[in-house]
């Protein structure tokens, strides 16, 4: 049987419950929680051509990398 392999911070439980989250959403919800996205000024959409896809991935996981480093400088203050 194969192994499955998570993305850093991900595992089998936080998948099946995101999954069960959209699963029992009506539609309505479905597209409020949509439209909600759109409105979120703390987020952008944006096209990538998916060849850079792999290139801003890297970057945001660096970026994530940065800011975990910083939190836990932080919390070693305290």
């Amino acid at each position: 049987m194969k192994q499955t392999k998570f993305q850093i911070g991900w595992d089998e439980d936080r998948v099946k419950r995101v999954l069960d989250h959209y699963e029992m959403l009506t539609e309505e919800e479905a597209l409020a929680e949509d439209e909600a996205a759109w409105e979120n000024p703390s987020h952008t959409f944006m096209e990538i051509p998916n060849d850079l896809i792999p290139t801003v991935r890297g970057l945001l996981a660096k970026r994530a990398e940065r800011a975990k480093h910083l939190l836990d400088d932080k919390s070693s203050i305290t």
